[in-house]
């Protein structure tokens, strides 16, 4: 194949840029971002579920780059809020809210419930839009809302949210160990093997 074929991550996020592409960075294809399509502004996600902001997302990317488009939403589910955040993650604390405020607000909603009751998952579905094919896949991982802020990687509720198995947050890990076990890592990672049916991908 003498020219790489395109796909394109319907993000302007960096963050979840850098991890998607570490993910599929063996696929052999050219994946692009949306800082290449600077006319695509942020799209509206109102879905009322993930798949349907997912889907939204990789349908009008594709159509308005006529490219392959991979997309994902993610939401932190609270059991003592009922599930909460969730689709409503990116924007918990108010329209234009970072990823701080959300972070504050989280904390503030859980101060004094006990630990046994702060348990949480992170779930991430990834869609992809390629003509008339459509593909979703899901990750999810288990955790629970720590008491204050700990670890300086990652980005979201990362600094919050710690893993079961290891007792890290993902503030704690490296970006290694992150996309070894991470939601969007484990929905990725499902993609990665439809993507190689798509594309045709030979293996070595």
């Amino acid at each position: 194949m003498s020219r790489r074929q395109k796909l394109v991550l319907a993000t302007h996020n960096p963050n979840k840029k850098t991890e998607m592409n570490a993910v599929l960075s063996d696929l052999g294809l050219d994946v692009i971002g949306l800082d290449q399509y600077p006319g695509i502004e942020d799209i509206p996600e109102n879905g009322t579920t993930l798949l349907e902001n997912a889907m939204i997302k990789a349908h009008t990317v594709h159509l308005k780059t006529g490219l392959p488009a991979l997309s994902d939403d993610t939401g932190l589910e609270v059991d003592a809020l009922h599930g909460a955040p969730g689709v409503y993650s990116a924007r918990f604390a108010g329209e234009d809210s970072t990823y701080q405020d959300n972070v504050q607000k989280l904390l503030s909603l859980m101060e004094g419930v006990p630990k046994l009751n702060r348990t949480a998952r992170f779930r991430t579905v990834i869609a992809l839009v390629n003509g008339d094919t459509e593909l979703w896949t899901e990750g999810i991982i288990e955790g629970l809302i720590t008491c204050e802020e700990r670890g300086t990687g990652g980005f979201g509720y990362d600094p919050i949210f710690e893993e079961n198995d290891t007792k890290k947050t993902f503030s704690e890990m490296n970006s290694a160990e992150k996309n070894k076990i991470s939601h969007r890592a484990l929905a990725l990672q499902k993609m990665h093997k439809e993507l190689l049916t798509i594309f045709e991908i030979k293996g070595e």
